[in-house]
């Protein structure tokens, strides 16, 4: 398969569903040329508990993604989640040396809000700026070149267990394949789904996958808080398994066919169809008892989203409302359910920004797969994509090294 030199490639491993999705960068912006899903086997709750059965998958995503893409993938960026995600704000000060502010004092003033105390078994993961102060002027998005004596930096700073980070690097490496980044899952789904109006005026974005659920609150441009919750769509699967007494393969095939989140919105002559356990005939039952079992569960999780962001003080922040995404974001009541309990505007947050196979990626479910490639599109350098530039390509695994040592 021939090598093509402007190709980004975001892999979302995620508990439910392993996706490889292709983007190509265009002169009129990035057009999606391939995509590759497999069940994912070997992960839980965002975390990989089996490399073997993760690594299969992988392939199985990539081989797909290739056949439709037409070239052969060798580098990705990768997406995490799982309950070990901490985030974090923190503030950094430097005195300005010339008066006039460069590269190096932006990196100084960044690495001293990185200074703080993490545990040994704690990757920073991400470093973002949220703003700038000089001279006590705030609200600084781009401080180079302005002239000043103080510059401080505020930051949200996201790290992760170093195992659970590992283990998904070593499981990507195993398949075949380099890591050009590793990007929290939130983060890469906003470059998906969010304005840029809403980020300004103040939004919380929350990733319903399978395993997890992803919050990033937005305000004033930048992020203002990350979290995780260790709660997903396989939680409602399982109710569903154990309230109609049916295997779990058929509680998720019913749950994506008929699953609705408000009772109310249920006709009460809707009847389903449901698989009997170990042989047992098919039963009929009433549509509304589903909605009876889905309805609480998810009022639950939402509840759980609606105290974080209160317990972060974002709740204040939040103007623009809530945008739901991810693949258990797509069940029919779900935007109702949210208003319901944020008592704030909610959306469903579908991908943006993109050319080519628009249609097929036109799901909440490939949010963070489209995002991966939006965030990789735009911390690239072409440079990185020139065969034999081993210099950019080292570059890139600089802050993995430690991760990666001791796979190579």
């Amino acid at each position: 398969m021939a090598k093509k030199d402007n190709i980004v490639v975001g892999l979302d491993i995620g508990t439910t569903k392993i996706c490889a999705i292709v983007g190509e960068i265009k002169p009129e912006g990035l057009e999606i040329i391939g995509i590759g899903t497999h069940p994912s086997k070997g992960l839980r709750k965002g975390v990989v508990v089996n490399i073997d059965s993760t690594v299969q998958s992988i392939r199985k995503a990539i081989e797909e993604a290739e056949l439709m893409a037409g070239c052969e993938i060798n580098m990705v960026y990768v997406g995490i989640a799982g309950g070990h995600i901490k985030g974090f704000n923190s503030h950094g000060v430097i005195a300005v040396k010339d008066k006039e502010i460069t590269k190096a004092d932006i990196a100084r003033v960044i690495e001293a809000a990185q200074a703080i105390t993490i545990p040994t078994d704690r990757e920073v993961i991400h470093v973002i700026p949220q703003e700038y102060i000089l001279d006590q002027q705030d609200g600084i998005q781009e401080p180079m070149g302005m002239t000043g004596v103080r510059l401080e930096a505020k930051v949200h700073i996201v790290t992760a267990a170093v195992t659970s980070a590992q283990n998904i690097v070593k499981s990507v490496n195993k398949a075949g394949l380099a890591v050009a980044d590793v990007v929290l899952q939130q983060i890469a789904s906003s470059e998906a789904v969010l304005g840029q109006d809403e980020k300004d005026i103040g939004v919380a974005l929350v990733d319903i996958g399978g395993g997890t659920t992803d919050i990033a609150v937005y305000h004033g441009g930048t992020i203002k808080h990350t979290a995780v919750i260790s709660l997903g769509g396989n939680q409602i699967t399982g109710d569903i398994s154990v309230g109609i007494r049916t295997p779990s393969e058929e509680a998720e095939k019913i749950k994506k066919k008929f699953g609705c989140c408000m009772t109310s919105m249920v006709g009460k002559d809707e009847t389903i169809e449901v698989a009997g356990v170990g042989g047992r005939k098919p039963r009929v039952i009433s549509r509304q008892i589903l909605g009876e079992i889905i309805e609480p569960r998810v009022e639950e999780l939402l509840q759980l989203v609606n105290q974080e962001i209160a317990k972060a003080g974002c709740d204040n922040m939040i103007a623009s409302g809530i945008v739901l995404t991810g693949g258990t974001a797509s069940m029919e009541g779900m935007v109702e359910l949210g208003e319901q309990v944020f008592n704030l505007p909610v959306r469903k947050g579908l991908p943006t920004g993109i050319g080519g196979l628009v249609d097929v990626v036109k799901s909440p479910m490939y949010s963070t797969g489209v995002g991966l490639v939006l965030y990789a599109k735009k911390h690239a350098t072409t440079a990185m994509f020139e065969r034999g530039d081993r210099q950019t390509f080292n570059k890139l695994f600089d802050r993995m090294k430690g991760w990666i040592k001791e796979f190579f």
